[in-house]
């Protein structure tokens, strides 16, 4: 299992986020949909959409939601909520994320949602094992999961992407065919400057013979 995304929000107003570096897509569009759809009343719930799943946690108003790509691991990605709630209350308090504007606290705690992402994506199959996965056993049982299309109203529709090859790949691709490009350019360039500077030379050849010797070459044939 894998998080992907994760945001902290007082709803509709994102505070932080950080995607994982080795995803890219349209994820957090389609969370604004979805953060107008989350009631603003504590509780705890997971959306379906495809392949991924989002999982989100609501106290004082307070959203906290991340997006994996698994649908039966539900206590690790609540667990690891649960640590960010934790984590964010002990540092801003109830009073400073009501009166926080979007993102005023993204410089800050990005890095926090970094930190705690890597270390339970890192975890790998042993993060079952973890106190914190394990104490969110019981509770992750009566949490509701349901389709994400059953919130969305008449008409409306999202479209999710996900590309999760990794970023420095598509560089090192792009760069390489940038760099074919560049190569294939200068070449061509070079082939018409060396055919420019063949006829140019052909014609100061013709154009100074033709000085001496007439551009019919009479006075040269005369000799």
């Amino acid at each position: 299992m894998t998080l992907v995304y994760a945001l902290v929000s007082r709803q509709k107003t994102v505070l932080a986020e950080h995607t994982a570096t080795s995803a890219t897509g349209n994820f957090p569009t389609v969370t604004r949909v979805l953060l107008s759809k989350i009631p603003p009343v504590d509780g705890r719930m997971t959306y379906v959409y495809d392949e991924y799943v989002f999982h989100y946690v609501v106290e004082g108003g307070i959203c906290f939601l991340c997006m994996s790509d698994e649908h039966n691991k539900h206590r690790v990605p609540f667990a690891f909520l649960q640590e960010l709630k934790d984590l964010f209350n002990s540092k801003y308090g109830l009073e400073v994320p009501q009166r926080a504007i979007a993102f005023s606290l993204n410089e800050e705690f990005s890095k926090v949602i970094q930190d705690r992402m890597d270390y339970y994506n890192s975890a790998g199959s042993n993060v079952d094992s973890l106190s914190q996965v394990q104490n969110q056993i019981e509770d992750v049982k009566g949490v509701m999961v349901e389709n994400i299309e059953k919130v969305l109203e008449r008409g409306e529709k999202i479209e999710l992407l996900v590309d999760k090859t990794d970023r420095l790949n598509q560089q090192a691709f792009q760069f390489k065919s940038s760099s074919k490009k560049l190569r294939q350019a200068m070449w061509w360039n070079n082939v018409k400057w060396v055919g420019f500077l063949t006829v140019a030379g052909a014609f100061l050849v013709f154009f100074v013979s033709g000085l001496f010797c007439g551009f019919d070459f009479h006075r040269c044939k005369a000799h």
